[in-house]
């Protein structure tokens, strides 16, 4: 039996996304979905390449490398999404008529080569749409005045009028759980007691025994 050769591609766009593994953690799972539902059988990945560039770049260097792998072995590009293969519409078209390469998506495995071209050009679209609609706003903002690059003054007002009261009721609440441990409480009595009570912690959760001991030495 023949054995399906795929040669896996992913990419995220910065170095932090790399390094948290985040986006490529995302891509790797619908790989996998992929790979377990929609894969001819049997299968084997000859070889994995990720890139941290921008999508809108073409000369990526483990692209080139996995392009260059799969065209040389006969084997499918796999991408999770046809944004990681490139944000141009361009590009793609370019890949879709080198008849010497196969790709394929993992997160629409039925679409053919017109389905994936009408989906970047509408994506290509959206994006230039958005970016558009997001230039317009500002330009709004700003011709009625909105400082712009930092928080509204409203806000800022709203932040430090919540940051106060956060900061009151903590003291009033250490305050109580001192009083309630000079009268022999323990920890867990306290938290019991104020959730009794219905009062909250500063982040609006419930109290529990540690949370307690943390204000409790936090006073001291």
């Amino acid at each position: 039996m023949i054995m399906k050769q795929f040669v896996v591609y992913t990419r995220v766009s910065t170095k932090r996304q790399g390094d948290s593994g985040l986006g490529l953690e995302v891509q790797e799972r619908d790989i996998a979905i992929f790979f377990e539902s929609y894969a001819e059988q049997p299968y084997e990945v000859l070889e994995r390449f990720c890139d941290v560039e921008s999508g809108l770049k073409a000369d990526r260097p483990q692209l080139t490398a996995a392009i260059a792998l799969a065209k040389r072995t006969g084997a499918t590009l796999l991408v999770a999404r046809l944004d990681r293969l490139s944000r141009s519409v361009a590009f793609i078209a370019t890949l879709m008529e080198d008849k010497k390469l196969d790709f394929r998506v993992a997160t629409m495995p039925t679409a053919c080569k017109f389905n994936l071209h009408i989906y970047a050009a509408l994506a290509e679209q959206e994006r230039e749409f958005i970016s558009k609609r997001t230039k317009a706003a500002l330009q709004a903002a700003k011709a009625r005045g909105v400082k712009l690059g930092g928080a509204r003054p409203e806000a800022e007002a709203r932040h430090a009028a919540v940051k106060a009261t956060a900061d009151g009721n903590a003291a009033r609440v250490s305050k109580a759980i001192k009083s309630h441990r000079s009268a022999g409480a323990t920890y867990r009595e306290i938290a019991e007691h104020l959730n009794q009570l219905k009062v909250t912690t500063a982040r609006g959760g419930a109290w529990y025994a540690t949370t307690v001991r943390n204000y409790d030495l936090r006073a001291i």
